[in-house]
């Protein structure tokens, strides 16, 4: 097939992948690609909402507190107040795209949840991002500049020189495009470009129980790593303390999301046996930050044997349960539970990495003409624990401030590069697909039991050992066999996989999202800075230890 080409190559349709697309149209001809359908995102299931200052009581510094307070330590302070300065002007951005915030009779509908000091969730009802993702995809798909291909999944970055395994890493590599598999007609596409942008999400898919959507396994983490980027501070993994429990639901398949904004509403967390338990554990109770929530659910559900906790509103009103939160009871409803008349059975899920792909705060990677925005970038705002809400705000301000950078890159940078013709010479179609699927949920199963919510250097020794051998017998599987879309999917997931654990062990304290049993207390002594790893700054980088395509 002969070359696609373009000035920008986006990869992923969330909330920063299309507003990135927007603004550059203007003045590029932007490729999009996307796994599934272009409305197939993580920002297509976030119900919250985006945090930002909006009421007269609020004020920057409150949220800037209260986002670095969440961080543990470990936010970046120039990109938070980025983030938060930049809030107002990116929600009227998005209402001058199209996007219709809930109102009341005093203006824009402000909700609150857990680690916020002040009312400040703009959203739409219980389904904001869902709103996000339409409304910008139909802008998108009305430009004449944005050419979105659905069913496409990136394979591996183009990059000169390229790096291997077992050498330091030259100055000057340059991403020029990627090799893309249409995996509707099991073709190999070759997209040159003059700047990447990763916006791929992110990687919850590498747990058993995740609220990620199928297409969130690491891609643009493992992508970028090959590919010689500096990526930190993965260990930091959110659990989302309340997802749907079902207990006839498959293992792997994405869990319902019960919003924070519920308990910003007033639901009580409680027992099996109906007595309330974050008072023991935090002083804002059930609005305390998500990862000491989501171990306060984690230690009752131990101590007591259970497999889920009870988030109660029936003593909220029933109609404005209903009105604010509809799609939450329209679900609860399909799965048997009537939010105004009986508790929720709620359980931790992986919901949000809030490490990735380093990058500044233009969102330059450490590659030339690579770019990062939105769950797959660290940008340092998040730190060990992301405040409710500020991702999608994150996402867009960052999509924003990398466009001013990847224009001056256009303009400044050489000609796009040849590229090497893709080849699949000496593969075979492999029939065995069987082992996929179980390589799949062997590693799904050992991350969730040894690199969950509370971890142990025995675990996480356990699951190193157990990944590192999973990777070769993957590898060996992938060089000899035809890609497809679940194998590329795997090869992502366990390198995403043993990168997590090595963050983990690297980091002997407990600090946010990262709560370790052999060393319980938070060391800013030793541990209050990023976990960086570089390529070949592990033992062991099987993924390139292979003839080139």
């Amino acid at each position: 097939m002969k070359d696609l080409s373009c000035d920008v190559l986006v990869i992923g349709s969330g909330v920063g992948g299309l507003t990135f697309a927007l603004n550059t149209a203007r003045f590029a001809d932007v490729i999009l690609i996307t796994k599934k359908e272009s409305v197939e995102s993580a920002t297509n299931y976030a119900q919250g909402g985006i945090a930002t200052v909006v009421a007269s009581d609020d004020a920057f510094t409150l949220h800037v507190a209260d986002t670095l307070t969440a961080g543990a330590g470990l936010c970046h302070a120039d990109a938070v107040q980025l983030v938060v300065e930049q809030g107002p002007s990116s929600i009227r951005e998005l209402m001058d795209w199209g996007v219709d915030f809930s109102r009341e009779q005093r203006g824009i509908s402000l909700g609150r949840e857990g680690g916020h000091s002040r009312a400040r969730i703009v959203h739409v009802a219980d389904h904001t991002g869902s709103e996000v993702e339409t409304v910008l995809t139909k802008r998108a798909r009305e430009t004449g500049r944005i050419e979105i291909l659905e069913h496409h999944l990136a394979i591996d970055l183009l990059v000169r020189p390229k790096v291997r395994a077992g050498e330091p890493i030259r100055d000057g590599i340059r991403c020029y495009g990627a090799y893309v598999l249409d995996t509707r007609n099991d073709e190999v596409k070759t997209i040159l470009a003059g700047a990447v942008v990763l916006a791929s999400g992110g990687s919850g898919v590498v747990y058993q129980h995740t609220t990620n959507p199928a297409i969130a396994t690491g891609d643009g983490i493992a992508m970028a790593w090959r590919a010689g980027a500096d990526v930190g501070n993965l260990e930091f993994m959110q659990f989302h303390p309340t997802a749907l429990y079902e207990s006839h639901g498959r293992a792997d398949e994405r869990r319902f999301l019960i919003s924070e904004a519920l308990r910003g509403f007033g639901a009580i967390l409680r027992t099996s046996d109906g007595e309330p338990f974050m008072e023991h554990y935090h002083p804002q109770k059930d609005l305390a930050p998500r990862d000491i929530v989501a171990r306060a659910i984690d230690a009752e559900m131990k101590k007591r044997g259970d497999e889920f906790v009870l988030l109660d509103c029936t003593h909220l009103l029933a109609s404005a349960l209903r009105e604010r939160f509809p799609n939450i009871h329209r679900t609860c409803l399909l799965h048997g539970v009537d939010i105004t008349h009986a508790p929720i059975p709620v359980v931790p899920a992986a919901h949000y990495m809030c490490g990735g792909v380093v990058t500044d705060l233009s969102a330059r990677t450490n590659i030339r003409g690579l770019f990062a925005v939105g769950e797959v970038a660290m940008t340092g705002v998040h730190g060990a624990n992301r405040l409710a809400s500020n991702s999608l705000l994150e996402a867009v301000v960052f999509a924003n401030q990398a466009i001013h950078a990847c224009k001056q890159w256009l303009a400044e940078s050489p000609p796009v590069l040849p590229a090497e013709a893709w080849s699949d010479e000496g593969t075979i179609n492999q029939e065995e697909w069987v082992l996929i699927s179980h390589d799949r949920q062997e590693l799904q199963r050992l991350m969730w039991d040894y690199v969950g919510i509370v971890r142990s250097d025995f675990r996480l020794h356990r699951a190193e050992r157990r990944v590192k051998l999973l990777e070769r017998e993957i590898m060996e599987f992938y060089w000899r066999t035809k890609v497809t879309e679940p194998l590329i999917e795997l090869r992502n997931l366990v390198l995403v996989a043993r990168l997590i654990v090595h963050g983990a062990l690297s980091r002997r304290e407990s600090r946010g999202l990262h709560f370790t049993t052999d060393y319980p207390q938070r060391d800013d002594v030793h541990f209050q800075k990023d976990t960086i790893l570089s390529y070949g700054a592990l033992s062991e980088n099987v993924q390139s230890e292979s003839p080139d395509p």
